[in-house]
């Protein structure tokens, strides 16, 4: 086997691996630029001329040097822009595209309808027999199962949140069920394509045989909803609505402060309520686990709703730090709710070195952003670039990869096909 040239340093757990991706917004990228940010070479393929539709997603920052999305910058650094009329329909197309996927182990998408750009599983495995394939989409693939007609439906974040059916349990019993943002689907289904991708990538290093991985946003939402359907099943109670409170035990909730800052108080148990009531200095006997805290009839009775007027008034007279302060002294789970400026200015999350900085290559500007996560001992992650300008690897990519010389890429230029 010919030794492969990458374009990117080599670092972190994936280095050695390359992805292709094709398609654009939220959880599919995002997948793909976790694996770059731990070292894999990922190859975003997007259309000449408008690129992934992210970019340009608002808020957006504009400059003399461009305009760019604040998700984009975020999301999408580490990530190698290619610009290719993905249309394999195209002999020219059809030669870069499978040659990529020849040098690649990794080919992650979701465009839903492939076939009608000439994009095969079956061809794409004879070419790389030890590729895996991530097809990412709202409802899954027909070939996995489902109703064709179902699978075939185009999706956002907030469809695979109702069609779950975990949007049912959000939000307030009196007032319609909430979406949970930002994109909370979106990122649940990039971390199942992305434990996709380590597992069939394990499988084909031990075997040398690639396979095809389906994710949907449906099952990754559904996936994570813990009981809900062992309930069903068993005839148990299901959750209902109930805002940010528990059902069944107190305190668990948002309390204001003085301030006007809402702090997240949470005992459950008998051992940590005991020590929130003797925080609080409230009257032990009379306020014990068993009669305010043992379940739902316990927490709406007359005794239950005075025991949770008390705690509001409690933390109605206190700072939101002061109440923080005492709660943690007393081992009792407590935060303030930070606003992102509290985030980044907090010594937890400094000491942790969870921001980073880096220039983005549309706008050129220094940016800020949320760091390399998760963190590993021996091989972590890091960000060697920020988020690419539309295109800018292309010429790198067709030259140092695929052997393309310059009088062959001036003509995919004049045919628009890069």
């Amino acid at each position: 086997m010919k030794e492969r040239k990458f374009l990117i340093p080599e670092f972190g757990p994936f280095a050695g691996m390359r992805v292709i991706g094709t398609g654009s917004l939220i959880a599919m990228p995002f997948a793909a630029s976790m694996l770059a940010e731990f070292g894999a070479e990922v190859i975003q393929i997007e259309r000449p001329g408008s690129g992934d539709h992210f970019r340009a997603f608002p808020p957006v920052r504009k400059n003399e040097h461009g305009t760019i999305g604040a998700t984009w910058v975020q999301d999408a650094r580490n990530r190698l822009s290619m610009t290719l009329e993905l249309n394999l329909n195209d002999p020219d197309v059809k030669e870069i595209f499978l040659g990529l996927i020849r040098e690649s182990d990794v080919y992650i998408e979701n465009m839903v309808w492939i076939d009608k750009l000439g994009i095969y599983d079956e061809e794409l495995l004879r070419v790389n027999p030890r590729l895996v394939i991530v097809h990412v989409s709202g409802f899954g693939r027909k070939e996995f199962g489902g109703v064709p007609e179902i699978c075939g439906r185009a999706s956002y974040d907030m469809i695979g949140q109702c069609f779950s059916g975990f949007a049912l349990y959000n939000g307030f019993p009196d007032r319609p069920p909430v979406i949970v943002k930002p994109s909370l689907n979106d990122y649940i289904t990039a971390l199942f394509a992305l434990f996709g991708v380590v597992a069939a990538y394990t499988a084909a290093q031990k075997t040398g045989k690639g396979q095809v991985v389906d994710i949907s946003q449906f099952e990754s939402q559904a996936k994570i909803m813990r009981d809900t359907f062992t309930r069903e099943a068993m005839g148990l109670p299901c959750f209902t609505r109930s805002g940010s409170k528990a059902e069944g035990f107190q305190p668990w909730d948002l309390f204001e402060s003085r301030d006007g800052i809402y702090v997240g108080i949470g005992a459950f148990g008998p051992n940590v309520f005991d020590r929130f009531v003797e925080a609080l200095g409230l009257d032990r006997e009379k306020y014990t686990h068993a009669a305010v805290s043992s379940g739902k009839a316990t927490v709406e009775s007359p005794l239950g709703r005075a025991f949770d007027a008390e705690v509001r008034t409690w933390c109605k007279a206190r700072t939101a730090d002061e109440i923080e302060a005492h709660l943690c002294a007393a081992r009792v789970p407590c935060s303030r709710v930070n606003d992102p400026a509290a985030c980044m200015a907090h010594p937890q999350f400094l000491l942790r070195d969870d921001f980073v900085r880096y220039e983005d290559q549309t706008i050129k500007e220094e940016i800020t952003a949320f760091g390399v996560y998760p963190k590993l001992s021996g091989t972590p992650g890091r960000i060697w670039r920020g988020a690419p300008a539309l295109g800018q690897d292309t010429e790198a990519v067709l030259k140092q990869i695929l052997g393309y010389d310059d009088t062959e890429i001036a003509g995919f230029k004049r045919r628009n096909i890069i």
